[in-house]
């Protein structure tokens, strides 16, 4: 269990590097690796099969994500928080993130009570559109980190400070609504509906608030768009090849239809009812405490 922490660590502080250093539009996709990786360490050291089919999932995944290398766009240089301040603020992002709050005010205290037991949608998609103002604030407070390691000290802004507020209470709507989407769905369709969402408002996001591509070809959006539909079909294709979840069983003394009652009568005498019949027995049963003598 320490080990498996550990890992879990290493790899969310890896994530969050490499939102500093990388636009969103190329880390968020490549998050489908990680799929990978679980897939292939599961059928060595689980020893949990990998179909064929899983075989060309990790496939599509691994070609679309060079793809998306190849015709990501570069990361522009900030020089503080300010500049990311002015970003966010932008009447475009500003416009992002009032119809992003609207979207998950209308699901949480509409749709959740009425339809969040029976559409997939709702808790997925309450964690994909905060998750895309998650990624924004992560990554200026990223920023921040790396620029007052630099020597420029960025804790004295009070824009640094609102970013983390934004992010932490993000993060606590995201896992709650995330948690109760797998209590309720089966993880091998919560995953791949979460990942498609997840990254195409994340991308949303981060084109309008950072223009990443601004400056780059049709060619080059085109082909980051296909290598993004490549990894997504992967990503379907291999949750497609995992076993389906096997119910809980609550009841180890449920007996399998059909189901006899047996009754003690107060002189002794059995009497036997099957679970069709619906008529109760018109007797009130009564168990002497001497009778088991």
């Amino acid at each position: 269990m320490i080990h498996f922490n550990m890992t879990v660590i290493i790899g969310e502080i890896s994530n969050f590097v490499a939102y500093i250093y990388a636009p969103a539009v190329l880390v968020t996709p490549l998050g489908a690796l990680s799929i990978i990786v679980s897939a292939v360490l599961a059928h060595f050291m689980l020893k949990e099969k990998l179909q064929k089919m899983g075989m060309l999932g990790c496939l599509l995944c691994i070609v679309g994500s060079t793809i998306i290398v190849l015709h990501a766009p570069e990361e522009r240089s900030i020089s503080s928080v300010e500049e990311i301040w002015e970003l966010a603020t932008q009447p475009a992002f500003l416009l992002y993130t009032a119809s992003a709050i609207a979207t998950a005010l209308v699901l949480i205290l509409y749709c959740a009570p009425r339809y969040g037991q029976t559409n997939i949608i709702v808790y997925i998609g309450i964690c994909s559109v905060i998750g895309s103002l998650t990624v924004m604030s992560i990554k200026a407070i990223g920023i921040a980190i790396k620029l007052t390691l630099e020597g420029t000290n960025q804790a004295k802004y009070f824009q640094t400070w609102i970013f983390a507020m934004v992010a932490i209470t993000c993060i606590i709507i995201q896992l709650n609504y995330l948690n109760m989407a797998l209590d309720t769905f089966n993880t091998a369709i919560v995953s791949p509906i979460y990942y498609a969402l997840f990254t195409s408002f994340t991308i949303l996001a981060s084109a309008i608030m950072f223009k990443d591509y601004s400056g780059q070809s049709a060619s080059s959006i085109a082909s980051e768009l296909c290598g993004f539909i490549t990894v997504l079909s992967g990503t379907a294709v291999l949750h497609s090849t995992r076993d389906p979840e096997t119910p809980l069983i609550t009841d180890l003394y449920t007996p399998l239809s059909p189901k006899v009652s047996w009754y003690i009568q107060g002189n002794g005498e059995l009497w036997k009812q099957k679970d069709e019949d619906e008529s109760s027995p018109s007797f009130i049963t009564i168990l002497r405490q001497d009778y088991f003598k």
